[in-house]
Parts: C-alpha cells; sequence; structure tokens
C-alpha cells in the first residue's frame, strides 16, 4: 500500500485539478452579481422616466376604458357573468403589462445599439444567459409597476375578485416574460428606431387588437377566431382574465401550453443568440 501511494503521488501532484473542475462544471460559473447589476440598471432606466414608463400607460388605458364606456350603447350590459367595464378593465391591465415588458427591453437594445453603448454589455464576461435573465427580469418588473400603476386607477371603477390566485400569477409572469422576450427579438433584429416601430405596428398592435382585450373574440368572424387559436395574446388576455372571474372564451389548459411553450422557446432562442452575436456583434 505505501509503495503504491509512493509511485502515485507524485504524478497526482502534477495534475491541474482547478482545470478539470473549471472544464467539467463550466455551466455552474454563473456571474450573480453581473446579472444584478445589469437587471438593476434596467430597472433604474424606466423609473428615471417614470413619468413616461409607469403614470402615461396608466392615463392611456384609462381613455380607452372612458371612451368605449361612453360610446356604447349598453354600458351595464354583461359579458357571460363579467360586467362590460370589469371585462374592459381586466383586458386592459394586462395589456398595459405586456405592452410596457415589451417596450421595455425594445427600447433599451434600440437605444444601446444606436448610441453605441451595446459594447457596454458584450465585454464584460456575460454570458448570452445572464444578458437575457438580466433583461427578462427588468421587463417583467417594468410590467408589473405600470400594471400596479393602473390598477390604483382603476380600483374605484371595477371589482377585483381573485377566482384562481395560481393562474393569476401564472398568466401574469407567463405574458410579461414572454413580450420581453419579444422585445429582446425585435431589438435584436432591428437597428433604428424605425425599424422598431415597423415592427410594432405590423405585428404587436394587430396581434394586441384581435386578442379580445375590449370585446368577446366569439363576436369576430370564424377564420378571424381560427386565426386566434395561434394568437398568444390571446391566450394571455383569456387566461388572466379567466383567473379573476372564472370565464374564458377559449381553452386555459391550451392556453398554459402554448405560453410556456412559446416561453421556453423564446429563452432558447435568444440565449443562442446573443452568444454567437447575431446582429449585435458589428
Amino acid at each position: 500500500m505505501i509503495f503504491w501511494l509512493q509511485l502515485t503521488l507524485p504524478i497526482l501532484r502534477q495534475v491541474n485539478y482547478s482545470h478539470l473542475i473549471f472544464h467539467d462544471f463550466s455551466w455552474l460559473m454563473f456571474n450573480y452579481y453581473g446579472t444584478y447589476m445589469l437587471t438593476l440598471r434596467e430597472v433604474r432606466r424606466f423609473l428615471k422616466v417614470y413619468h413616461q414608463t409607469l403614470i402615461a400607460p396608466a392615463v392611456s388605458a384609462m381613455i380607452f376604458l372612458a371612451v368605449f364606456l361612453l360610446s356604447s350603447n349598453h354600458p351595464d350590459h354583461m359579458i357571460g357573468n363579467v360586467k362590460f367595464i370589469n371585462f374592459m378593465g381586466y383586458g386592459l391591465l394586462i395589456m398595459t403589462v405586456v405592452q410596457n415588458a415589451f417596450a421595455n427591453t425594445l427600447s433599451s437594445l434600440i437605444m444601446s445599439k444606436v448610441i453605441g453603448y451595446i459594447n457596454d454589455i458584450l465585454m464584460p464576461p456575460f454570458s448570452g444567459l445572464e444578458i437575457v435573465i438580466s433583461y427578462i427580469i427588468g421587463a417583467v418588473l417594468r410590467g408589473l409597476a405600470s400594471g400596479l400603476v393602473l390598477l390604483i386607477f382603476l380600483w374605484p371603477f371595477i371589482d377585483i375578485n381573485i377566482e384562481h390566485p395560481l393562474l393569476l400569477v401564472f398568466f401574469t409572469l407567463g405574458a410579461a416574460s414572454l413580450l420581453g422576450q419579444l422585445g429582446i427579438l425585435a431589438g435584436i433584429m432591428a437597428n433604428t428606431f424605425d425599424q422598431s416601430s415597423a415592427i410594432t405596428s405590423y405585428l404587436i398592435t394587430p396581434l394586441s387588437f384581435l386578442s379580445g382585450t375590449f370585446y368577446s373574440v366569439k363576436k369576430l368572424p370564424e377564420f378571424l377566431q381560427s386565426i386566434n387559436l395561434f394568437n398568444p395574446f390571446f391566450y394571455m388576455i383569456d387566461g388572466f382574465r379567466y383567473s379573476l372571474t372564472g370565464y374564458s372564451d377559449g381553452n386555459i389548459m391550451t392556453g398554459i401550453i402554448i405560453i410556456l411553450a412559446t416561453n421556453i422557446a423564446l429563452f432558447v432562442l435568444l440565449v443562442r443568440l446573443f452568444n454567437i452575436g447575431w446582429r449585435i456583434k458589428s
């Protein structure tokens, strides 16, 4: 036994164990502090102009609500078992959350590319995973903050009854995360503010208005109802409204699967795009 120890110890001393450890377990090396600081930068960025990022969306949503109520011949009518004002209010609430989550990541990436400080993100030892996580958290926090401000505005006018608390958390966070990731993808693809506006006009706005924010999708023509089956905005709004009222126009389980699958697919894609630097690194 002593002979074998004397024979193997000199060999073992020459092995570079640190290299083996960091090579085999490199996937565990997560830059927590860097991720925290990048997330903090995103949060401070939208809080610095809170009157534009938090208050203005709430005022716009209240104007939408007032216009639709005043233009309706029967503002007290029911949609399913839900009052029209509640139906509208819940739809505007989740729409405000997702639109601000999308705007946060899109504007952040476009500004960093146009002004040129995208290198400040790419030069430090960040992986694509850490960058994407930071942007998503920042987007979700802005979405939740803007939704909270709107909820304060809506509180005197709508009823707040939570039928399914867990579904409320899932659809709120899932919707904000999904739109935050779509904002990242749009920010990667666009190089100017004009290009980002085109993406919003031709993709986000039509999907938003088809999703049933202001009406029940059952009133749409059949071919538009068929298109809505592939519209994640519809499942976000419908699931959020269902969690508060118990009323839905679609299948809730289908919505859960689509939101989960879309979030996962986008996350994997975005991490890959940041790692290879597609349309980011010059």
